[in-house]
C-alpha cells in the first residue's frame, strides 16, 4: 500500500474508530430514550377482581375487566434540560470520533514510516553482508598466499558474522512492522502491509508557529471535546435548578366494569365504560438538601473539567514548540547526513577509479562499499526523522488527514 491507501484503509476500518462510532451510536440513542417520556405511554391490562361487599380498588383503580392507562409529559423543564444534555454527549462523542481519527491516522503514518525504513535499512545490512562476504574471500586468499595473517581473517569472518545477525534482526523488525501496519489498517494479526515504493513530497507546515499554535486551539478535538462536557454539565446543573419548577402531565385512563362487581349497588348510577382524561399538575413544595448538594457536584465538575481545559491548551502549545524545533533539529540532521553520504559516495566513485588502475585492491573497495551503506542508513534515518516530525506538526492542528489524502 501507499501511504494514503494504508491511512484511508485505517480510518474506514480500525477498530478503534469503530468503538469510537459505536460510542456515538449509544449517545444518539440515548437522545431518544431521554425524549421517550415526551410521547405517550399507554399500557392495556385487566383488574378483573370478585368484589364482597364494597367495591374496592386494585393498585390504585377499581376493578375492571379491561383497563387501560395513557401517561405523557406536557411540561417538564428538568427532563427537557435531560434531552439537550443527551444531544451534547452525541455532539462530544463526534468530537471523540474526530480526535480517534486524527490519533489512528497519525499511528498509521508512523507505523508505515518504520515498515518503510526497515525495508531499506533490510537491503542495506544484506549488501553489507555480500561485501564482507567478498573481503573474507580476499583476506582468506591473501592468508594462504601468506600475504595476511590469520588474525586479519578472523576479524573479517568477525565481522561478516554481525552483518548477518544485524541481517536477520532487521529481517525481523520488518515482519513486526508491516505486521503492526496491517493491524492498524484493520487487518488480522496473519497479514502484513508492506509500504510501496514512492517518492511522496515533504508535507508542508503552517505559516508560523503562532498560526500553528492558533489552528490547533481551534481544531483539537480533545479541546472541543471538553468544551462539549463542560457545556453538557452547564445543562445538568439547569436540570437540576428545575426540579424546584411545576410539572405537567397528560394522564388519560379507561374501564370496562362488570356487574359482578356490585357496583349498582353502592353507586347511584352504573355504567360498563367508564373514562378520564386530563392533566396533572406538581408544584414541588420542599426538595430537600438533595437537590443543592447534587448542584455542587456538578460545579465542582465543572470546576475540574475547565482546569482540565486549561492544562490542555498549554500543552498543546508546549507540543507544538517542541514539534517545531524537532522539524527544525531533524532538518539540520538531515542536511548532515546528505553531506555525509555524498562524501561517502565521492569516495567510493575514487575507490573504484583507483581499482581500475591496480592501485587498490577489491578489498578496500568492498570496505568503502560498506562505509557507504552505513551512510545510506543513516540518511534514510534523517529523513524519516524529518517526516515523522513534520507529520507530528500537521497532527496537532487537525491538518494530517487531510494532508495525506491530498497526495497524489
Amino acid at each position: 500500500m501507499t501511504l494514503r491507501e494504508a491511512v484511508g484503509r485505517a480510518v474506514r476500518q480500525n477498530p478503534d474508530i469503530t468503538l469510537a462510532r459505536l460510542d456515538e451510536e449509544n449517545a444518539r440513542y440515548g437522545v431518544q430514550v431521554a425524549k421517550d417520556p415526551f410521547a405517550p405511554r399507554v399500557t392495556v391490562g385487566s383488574g378483573l377482581a370478585y368484589s364482597n361487599g364494597f367495591p374496592m380498588s386494585i393498585e390504585g383503580s377499581a376493578p375492571s375487566i379491561v383497563q387501560a392507562r395513557a401517561t405523557q409529559f406536557l411540561f417538564n423543564r428538568q427532563q427537557s434540560y435531560a434531552v439537550a444534555q443527551a444531544k451534547e454527549h452525541v455532539r462530544g462523542a463526534g468530537f471523540e470520533v474526530a480526535g480517534k481519527r486524527d490519533e489512528v491516522a497519525y499511528r498509521t503514518a508512523s507505523l508505515y514510516l518504520n515498515a518503510e525504513r526497515a525495508a531499506r535499512v533490510l537491503t542495506l545490512a544484506r549488501k553489507d553482508a555480500e561485501s564482507l562476504q567478498t573481503v573474507l574471500a580476499a583476506i582468506q586468499a591473501q592468508v594462504k598466499e601468506g600475504r595476511a595473517l590469520p588474525l586479519v581473517e578472523k576479524q573479517a569472518a568477525l565481522q561478516l558474522a554481525r552483518a548477518r545477525q544485524l541481517a536477520e534482526a532487521l529481517d525481523g523488525d520488518q515482519a513486526n512492522a508491516e505486521t503492526a501496519l496491517g493491524i492498524a489498517v484493520g487487518f488480522s494479526a496473519d497479514d502484513r502491509v508492506r509500504p510501496v515504493a514512492e517518492q511522496r513530497p515533504a508535507p508542508a507546515l503552517p505559516e508560523s508557529e503562532e498560526h500553528a499554535v492558533q489552528a490547533a486551539l481551534d481544531a483539537n478535538q480533545e479541546l472541543r471535546k471538553l468544551q462539549s462536557q463542560i457545556a453538557a454539565k452547564g445543562l445538568e446543573m439547569r436540570g437540576e435548578k428545575a426540579a424546584r419548577l411545576p410539572r405537567v402531565d397528560l394522564v388519560a385512563q379507561y374501564g370496562l366494569f362488570a356487574k359482578f362487581n356490585h357496583y349498582e349497588d353502592y353507586f347511584r348510577t352504573f355504567q360498563r365504560h367508564n373514562g378520564q382524561i386530563g392533566v396533572s399538575f406538581q408544584v414541588p413544595v420542599f426538595s430537600g438538601p438533595g437537590v443543592k448538594a447534587q448542584m455542587s457536584q456538578t460545579e465542582a465538575d465543572i470546576s475540574r473539567l475547565r482546569v482540565q481545559l486549561n492544562i490542555a491548551r498549554n500543552q498543546i502549545g508546549a507540543d507544538l514548540q517542541q514539534s517545531f524545533r524537532e522539524v527544525k533539529k531533524a532538518g539540520m540532521a538531515a542536511e548532515v547526513a546528505r553531506l555525509d553520504l555524498e562524501v561517502a559516495r565521492e569516495q567510493l566513485s575514487v575507490n573504484l577509479a583507483q581499482m581500475q588502475e591496480g592501485r587498490l585492491s577489491l578489498r578496500q573497495v568492498e570496505e568503502a562499499r560498506v562505509a557507504e551503506n552505513g551512510k545510506w542508513m543513516a540518511f534514510y534515518d534523517a529523513q524519516y526523522a524529518v517526516e515523522k516530525a513534520r507529520w507530528s506538526v500537521l497532527r496537532l492542528t487537525g491538518d494530517l488527514v487531510p494532508a495525506i489524502e491530498g497526495m497524489p
